[in-house]
């Protein structure tokens, strides 16, 4: 045993602990700085988390870490917290956590704030005769007066002021008439700007309700708001957020999509007076960092972000929201499986402040909640203003054939709907030509080659395309097998955008799906489009089914919704009716009531009369009962244990070892199911297997996960698959 100071560093390595260290020789070691240490063969830069008095390794065995990257601390005690909690609850080494949490520029090292080289006179270039000096060397006295005149002035600002004045630099220093010094920048964030704000409209006496419900907790407290498509939530969120503005304090955002932001952000701007700082993924390293460093100074006052937002360091931190809470977006699906919705709630008692769920559609779990009595639930049952909710109805295709998609009853609404100056949501959640390429003559289907999955047709590019790895070439023309002719088979959006400009010639037509919105800036124009009316038919994916409002919309047609009625995961039934609640609520949000027309093979199915005729509502509580029968989820807690190979027998291996570590154990009241193969045994070359664990009691779980983990990580067979924990998982694939 070794007397300290010791550090405990979180270094981004696949291990489930902290790396003790001897202190730097120079500066002063906290929690929250990053330190450069030697690890292996390489020096990496980590995180203190801890500051121990001793460690259990001899002397010996510590190695002296090389140098503090910060002498002050870059996380605070808070921010550490939430990282030490999100790698023990998730079960993820707690370098992998802390490298989630930082942008990348941080993560290597640079500095954590922005530093400007400046140009200043000493007191002998402020006595200097400047004409004189001018006479003597003119490039030089020019130099001497744009500084004198500016006081002190940055290397950028020179660079455009006077070209070529870094040549001069030298000779100015050396006869002591200027100085070169740093300075840190504190003008980070856009922060409050010259915008004019609007006033927004009266609230009805639902949103007053909710209103003055959420103000009269002080404290922590955590509300699910469940409120209609166009009930006007997001003018309740714009209330709080400018109670917290008023006091000084910060307000974090969070949405599940990039997609949802530009409305979103143009709104808070308009109502707000100032410019929100955004972070998503989609952002530069740069940008990202200029964010991320506004928030953590107090600059930002509001920060609207995707999940990874959520580790966003607080200076004053006031209020958190999260919405669309029930959207799978929010749980990352790759690498740290976390949910940013479950995160905000632990975050914000911590911090002890308000956090905001809202949602159309609240998920089953965060129902649950609320009739647990954690979550406080508020309802607004009404559309705002004069909107009221659009008239559903069901096209039966066992009666009206439909040509390329669209049956007879579908082409007449929409030809009725732009004859009234209308405009028309066409939603089909599948993006390309058509699902796969079929041979006419042996009936040969195009697979992927390291997949086990059919290819989609991508007219446009002439590709065909795996959607899981990414894999592509050439459509066939000729069958491989036989030789006969090849054609696509089934509808994806591109299809239907083809079939809706020769049915509709005249009309603009706009696809919005992650293939048409791939260029930068095409997904903003493609919405402005839709707001302002000039795109008549839209066609689009799960991207246009929640948080955008497009006023002249008042007919949703949804093309193929008969998937989701007979899914193999517990929650199809939750998910298919969250998704046309979401998107037929696009309909009708201004005076014109809107229309929304589902076509489906099997209308007598029983999930059309529970959504018929109680809504989502009644969809949500004979699910949670049929859940609470099987003891699924949130009546149980679930955690997957992953390993993919490239071959079947060692991911097969790895999980059987898993099995059996995990029955050793002997922990009361955990099920333990498998190992299978995934329902995609094969993806991207690599055989997929699963072990699943289940309990009523979420401590019985995560005491077998702890001692599992530990085990797991110095296994043989560990070292020939790559294998991950799914804390809560949401999909069971």
């Amino acid at each position: 045993m070794t007397n300290g100071p010791i550090l405990r560093v979180a270094i981004n390595a696949p291990l489930s602990r902290l790396f003790d260290y001897l202190a730097p020789v120079s500066g002063q070691a906290l929690p929250g700085c990053r330190i450069r240490v030697p690890f292996g063969r390489q020096t990496q830069i980590g995180m203190i988390m801890e500051v121990a008095a001793q460690s259990e390794l001899p002397a010996e065995k510590l190695k002296r870490a090389r140098a503090l990257v910060d002498e002050r601390p870059l996380l605070s005690d808070n921010d550490l917290w939430l990282i030490q909690f999100t790698s023990d609850y998730y079960h993820h080494p707690i370098g992998e956590v802390v490298a989630s949490a930082l942008p990348a520029a941080l993560r290597q090292g640079k500095p954590r704030d922005t530093i400007i080289q400046k140009i200043g006179l000493t007191p002998h270039g402020a006595e200097t005769d400047l004409d004189a000096l001018c006479k003597r060397a003119r490039r030089q006295g020019e130099l001497l007066g744009i500084v004198r005149d500016a006081e002190s002035i940055s290397f950028t600002e020179l660079d455009e002021a006077m070209p070529g004045w870094r040549r001069l630099r030298a000779g100015m220093i050396e006869k002591s008439l200027i100085e070169e010094f740093e300075v840190i920048d504190d003008s980070l964030s856009k922060g409050l700007a010259n915008i004019e704000q609007e006033t927004g409209p009266r609230l009805n006496s639902d949103q007053d309700t909710v209103l003055k419900s959420i103000r009269e907790k002080s404290g922590f407290s955590s509300t699910l708001i469940d409120g209609v498509t166009g009930s006007g939530k997001t003018e309740v969120y714009l209330h709080l957020i400018q109670d917290e503005l008023a006091a000084g304090r910060q307000v974090l955002v969070l949405v599940p999509e990039i997609g949802l932001t530009p409305q979103l952000v143009s709104r808070f701007r308009r109502r707000l007076g100032l410019e929100p700082e955004i972070l998503h993924s989609g952002l530069s390293d740069t940008a990202r960092l200029s964010a991320w460093r506004a928030a953590r100074s107090g600059s930002a006052q509001l920060i609207v972000g995707t999940r990874s937002a959520i580790f966003v360091p607080l200076k004053n931190p006031g209020l958190i929201i999260v919405d669309e809470e029930h959207d799978s977006s929010l749980k990352q699906q790759e690498g740290l499986r976390y949910s940013a919705r479950d995160l905000a709630v632990v975050r914000a008692k911590k911090l002890d402040i308000p956090v905001i769920l809202g949602s159309a559609t609240p998920s089953l779990d965060s129902l649950q909640r609320c009739h647990d009595g954690a979550y406080t639930y508020l309802q607004l049952p009404r559309r705002a203003g004069k909107a009221v909710p659009p008239l559903m109805r069901l096209v039966d295709l066992t009666r009206h054939d439909a040509y390329e998609g669209l049956s007879q009853p579908v082409i007449d609404a929409v030809e009725k709907t732009i004859a009234q100056d209308g405009q028309v949501l066409i939603f089909l959640n599948r993006r390309g030509f058509a699902p796969t390429l079929i041979c006419t003559g042996c009936g040969n289907v195009a697979e992927c080659a390291r997949c086990d999955s059919r290819m989609t047709v991508h007219a446009g590019s002439n590709l065909l395309k795996c959607h899981h790895c990414g894999a592509q070439r050439g459509i066939d023309t000729e069958c491989l097998e036989c030789g006969s002719t090849c054609r696509p088979l089934g509808h994806g959006t591109e299809r239907l955008e083809d079939a809706l400009r020769s049915r509709f010639p005249g009309e603009v037509i706009t696809r919005i799906d992650s293939d048409s919105t791939r260029l930068k800036g095409t997904m903003t124009r493609a919405l402005a489009m839709a707001t302002s009316g000039e795109t008549r038919i839209l066609v689009g994916t799960q991207m246009l089914s929640k948080g955008h409002h497009f006023p002249n919309l008042t007919l949703v047609v949804v093309i193929n919704a008969d998937q989701g009625l007979f899914s193999t995961d517990f929650r199809g039934g939750e998910r298919l009716a969250q998704s046309l609640i979401q998107v037929g609520g696009r309909a009708g949000r201004e005076e014109r009531q809107g229309e929304v027309i589902i076509q489906t093979a099997f209308p007598g199915h029983p999930f059309w009369t529970e959504l018929f005729s109680g809504g989502y509502a009644r969809v949500a509580g004979s699910a949670l009962a049929e859940r609470q029968n099987a003891v699924w989820p949130p009546f149980s807690r679930l955690a997957l244990l992953r390993a993919s190979a490239v071959k079947r027998e060692d991911a097969h291996r790895f999980l059987e070892r898993a099995r059996i570590m995990a029955e050793a154990a002997d922990i009361d009241g955990v099920r333990i199911l498998g190992p299978v193969s995934a329902p995609m045994e094969r993806k991207a070359g690599r055989y997929r297997a699963q072990l699943l664990l289940q309990s009523r009691q979420r401590g019985c779980l995560h005491q077998m996960l702890d001692s599992l983990r530990i085990s797991l990580e110095g296994s043989q067979e560990a070292r020939k698959v790559r294998w991950s924990v799914d804390v809560d998982p949401i999909e069971l694939f």
